[in-house]
């Protein structure tokens, strides 16, 4: 069958490639319809080209091995530069053997299977896309929906085996579980079907996934939906093979389907397309009035654009005669020739690219690459877009290219969707087997009669009958009745062969092998402890409320600020002055009588009221911290436990308890515990007499064990004992399900309802004593002292402050008496000019004004009483002489109304010590007179 006229093929060359279709099925008429549409179209736009196709079409009837001889035909007898086809998985896997041993490109627009391309054929294309590319999109559906189980069904050959891998490992690393594969064989009867689908019924899992052929697949959604499982709860999840035909399907076909999701590769809606789908319809109804329901899909986009892309890498290649093989059977193997230009043809076709009907045209590696996927929504008789998928970013509910969030499985990137049943609610996805059995809950009996709060069988045996209660019964009880949904169950009492209880806490080793809900007790093993009342009063209860290092850092800061506030205050305050034990007295007893504000000094300074403010604060805070945690210690600590570290129970060999069958023996024995220290017990009554005992009496010390027991025994025994550290974290109480159950994500947030609302307060003052009496002791700490970790801020801001103060201060006096270094004569020594600098510091600073108020006091009183010039100060309350010092103070050159400056001595010396002779120093050295009053000067 030629496609061109012979008069061009006279003007142009001819290329030989063969087309294996199935022309009894609509893809194949579909395929051939397009194939003959593409090159002509083709051509038409592109006349100048100097090569033509020239197709030789086989039908192979469906039939893997009549697909495999045509192939055989065309490749040996034809000669053939490339095939188009086959149409199925099956078909093509032994044709594409044959393509790869001639190096003839074998390429397919319509056979998706994964397993096709575990050949590793250089030479098979796969224009179609991959069923592996959709197994991504069908499992964020899943996970953005919250189903936990999923069963695939498909037919039972090479194309619905080749996915199945692919998508139960995907949905595998969305921790979604495939309890059961149902595989259903091609030539199954409608009984075989039903059968099946009875078995499927029985099962918990409601959501299927369903890859099958279009025929097939169909057939068996219609006996699903004859017996009941298109209704309300199921979920109907359809690969692109059959969802590639939902618009030509027939009304009733699409009714019986109503609320089914399917996926399929999303083809760009473009002006070109819509024009080549009504040019196409036009021809393809003429030529198949049979075919009155069949519309356009990706199937004959896909293989336009193929028939396309080999046209333009022939153009690329050439031509060149085919090697033929003098062997004329057809059936020969191992005789037929090799393609002189298959190897350019493969890898001219690999590097087309072009912008076709179904969007940008990119092979890579043989395939395809991977597209964007929609979701479709079967509804009444026609379908509803609800959402789209793409590798990069997952789920959106339109359709954006530049959209550049991160990847999404959220439900909320999916439109509204109809559901089996007529429905809007997302089915949960399970549901009780319909034979009626009702969820059996186990619960451990426990041996004796200890702890029966928690849970307690009673078996009656005049009416053979078992009754459950206890707190954890009700909290499950209660947890039901916040279900969305009825679930009727029986609870089964079981117990070990040694009569010992297995628990439900939360641990890691347990999590291995069945699935755990949310806890619905607070978590935690913990130690308790008698206690005793502290009536040994201690003398240095004081020194308690503080830490050592918070005690040693305070006198060192109150030191250190005593030094700051002496050297800002010395030169200008009189209370800061006088004989060097006044002066270290007064500046002690300045920094101190802060505390209480019984200092009489006044600072002068700007820079030592500046510090003085700062450390006022500090020390405010640090006294009211200090009075808090003694009276706390004083009034609240009353109680005491008698052992607050474990590593005390481990050194002096204490014995220790815990509860019979918990996982606490573990527990101890990794701290360290012998198996002679450990005693097990079964009731609160049976702890408080081990405790009775002592250690020393075969009784125990301490007691470990889980929180919500531990709170129990507390409520019991009031004011005996308390739950000291350290406490070992466990997840807590929670209810078991076997590995991988739907039940438990709807459980645990229904825990949290409960949990979260007056219902759980309610269920434990049913079932426990008020433990309010223990509030006070339930976290007893061994050390309430406040330490230097609280305060170094207060520290280090009062630090800073006087460390500023003394650099401001240092900076002016150094500036002011700059001519001390400058001004005097090289040769002096540098530690001649350091005494220099003391000495004027330990003098007083006449210029400032509280001395110069003092000055023109005194000047009155002694012109009052000498009226003259040159009097001595005199004392009136002693006899004795004013010290040398301190008439160097009042009656030095030096020193006067007009500052510390001489106007004999001038800019050169303004201190006068360059006139100063070697007896005058030694007269300002002497020692004051041996009066018992102290003078005025230092």
């Amino acid at each position: 069958m030629s496609l061109l006229s012979m008069a061009e093929r006279n003007e142009t060359v001819a290329v030989k490639v063969g087309a294996v279709l199935d022309l009894s099925g609509r893809v194949g008429k579909m395929g051939l319809s397009c194939i003959n549409m593409s090159l002509s179209e083709f051509y038409h736009s592109h006349s100048d080209y100097n090569t033509r196709l020239q197709f030789s079409i086989r039908d192979s009837h469906g039939d893997v091995v009549t697909s495999a001889a045509e192939a055989l035909d065309l490749i040996k007898n034809e000669e053939v530069e490339a095939i188009m086809g086959p149409i199925t998985t099956m078909e093509a896997n032994f044709v594409i053997n044959l393509g790869d041993k001639a190096h003839v490109p074998i390429v397919t627009f319509s056979a998706t299977s994964p397993s096709l391309t575990s050949l590793q054929s250089q030479y098979f294309f796969q224009i179609a896309q991959n069923d592996s590319a959709q197994v991504k999109a069908i499992s964020a559906v899943i996970q953005a929906l919250g189903w936990k189980e999923v069963v695939p069904i498909y037919v039972d050959n090479s194309y619905g085996e080749g996915v199945i891998p692919c998508l139960t490992n995907v949905l595998q690393q969305a921790y979604v579980r495939v309890p059961y594969l149902s595989a259903i064989s091609l030539s199954a009867t409608d009984e075989a079907i039903k059968s099946e689908l009875y078995k499927l019924m029985t099962m918990q899992t409601r959501v299927f996934v369903v890859h099958m052929s279009p025929r097939f697949g169909f057939h068996l959604l219609t006996i699903a939906s004859q017996i009941g499982m298109m209704e309300q709860g199921y979920v109907w999840i359809l690969t692109d093979g059959m969802a590639n035909w939902f618009n030509s399907l027939n009304s009733s076909v699409m009714e019986s389907m109503e609320g089914v999701l399917g996926v399929r590769p999303y083809i760009p809606r473009t002006k070109a397309l819509d024009d080549f789908k009504a040019r196409w319809k036009r021809k393809f109804l003429p030529d198949n009035p049979t075919l009155v329901d069949t519309n356009l899909n990706v199937y004959g986009i896909w293989a336009y654009d193929a028939t396309t892309a080999l046209a333009m890498a022939v153009e690329k290649v050439g031509t060149a005669n085919f090697v033929n093989n003098t062997s004329s059977n057809v059936s020969d193997l191992e005789k037929f020739g090799i393609s002189q230009n298959g190897e350019k043809l493969r890898e001219a076709l690999s590097n087309t690219r072009f912008t076709g009907l179904s969007g940008e045209f990119n092979v890579l590696g043989g395939q395809l690459q991977a597209s964007t996927f929609e979701i479709i929504n079967v509804v009444g008789d026609g379908e509803r877009r609800v959402g789209f998928w793409t590798p990069h970013k997952g789920l959106a509910r339109n359709f954006d290219t530049k959209r550049t969030s991160m990847y999404s499985t959220s439900k909320d990137n999916l439109g509204p969707i109809m559901w089996p049943g007529d429905t809007t609610s997302v089915p949960k996805g399970w549901e009780i087997p319909t034979n009626g059995n009702k969820l059996r809950v186990g619960v451990p009996v426990k041996d004796g009669n200890g702890f029966t709060e928690f849970v307690k069988v009673t078996y009656d045996p005049s009416t053979n009958s078992t009754e459950v209660t206890g707190f954890c019964i009700d909290v499950f009880k209660a947890v039901l009745e916040v279900l969305p949904y009825a679930l009727p169950c029986e609870f089964i009492p079981f117990s070990l062969p040694d009569g010992e209880m297995k628990g439900t806490t939360i641990i890691a080793n347990r999590s291995t092998y069945i699935d755990f809900t949310l806890p619905y007790t607070e978590s935690g093993v913990t130690m308790v402890v008698p206690v005793k009342a502290n009536k040994k009063k201690n003398a240095w209860a004081f020194l308690k409320p503080l830490t050592w290092e918070l005690w040693v850092t305070t006198a060192c800061s109150f030191v250190f600020i005593a030094f700051v506030v002496w050297v800002l205050e010395h030169r200008i305050n009189n209370s800061f002055r006088g004989p060097p034990s006044n002066q270290i007295g007064t500046s002690l007893w300045f920094s101190f009588s802060i505390m209480v504000s019984a200092h009489r000094e006044k600072v002068v300074s700007n820079l030592g009221r500046f510090v003085v403010i700062v450390w006022v604060f500090v020390l405010l805070i640090l006294v009211q911290s200090y009075t808090a945690s003694l009276s706390s210690l004083l009034t609240v600590d009353q109680l005491r436990p008698t052992i607050t570290d474990v590593n005390q129970l481990i050194k002096n060999r204490m014995n220790v308890g815990y509860l019979k069958g918990s996982f606490v023996h573990g527990i101890l024995k990794d701290l360290g515990f012998q198996d002679k220290q450990l005693k097990n017990y079964t009731s609160v009554e049976e702890c408080n007499e081990f405790f009775t005992k002592g250690s020393v009496n075969g009784g125990i010390a301490a007691a470990f064990d889980e929180v919500p027991y531990v709170k129990h025994f507390l409520g019991t025994y009031c004011s005996k004992y308390a739950m000291v550290e350290p406490r070992f974290k466990t997840g807590g109480f929670g209810f078991v399900f076997p590995k991988g159950s739907p039940l438990v994500a709807d459980i645990s947030r229904a825990i949290l309802n409960v949990t979260q609302g007056d219902k759980m307060r309610t269920i434990e003052n049913a079932w426990f004593k008020d433990i309010s009496c223990q509030e006070y002791s339930t976290e007893i700490s061994s050390n309430n002292s406040l330490g230097l970790e609280s305060f170094w801020g207060l520290f280090l801001i009062a630090g800073t402050a006087s460390l500023l103060a003394l650099i401001i201060f240092a900076t002016t006096f150094l500036y002011q008496h700059r001519h001390i270094w400058f001004g005097h004569d090289p040769n002096t020594s540098m530690w001649r000019r350091i005494g220099i600098l003391v000495g004027i510091f330990d003098q007083r600073d006449l210029n400032c004004r509280t001395f110069k108020k003092s000055e023109m006091r005194n000047k009155s009183e002694t012109s009052s009483l000498h009226h003259g010039s040159g009097a001595i100060e005199t004392f009136p309350s002693t006899q004795c002489p004013p010290s040398p010092s301190s008439q160097t103070e009042s009656n030095s050159p030096f020193h006067g109304d007009q500052g510390m400056f001489s106007p004999d001595n001038g800019d050169a010396d303004p201190y006068g010590y360059a006139a100063h002779s070697k007896d005058t120093e030694m007269t300002l050295m002497q020692p004051a007179n041996n009066c018992n009053m102290n003078s005025q000067s230092t």
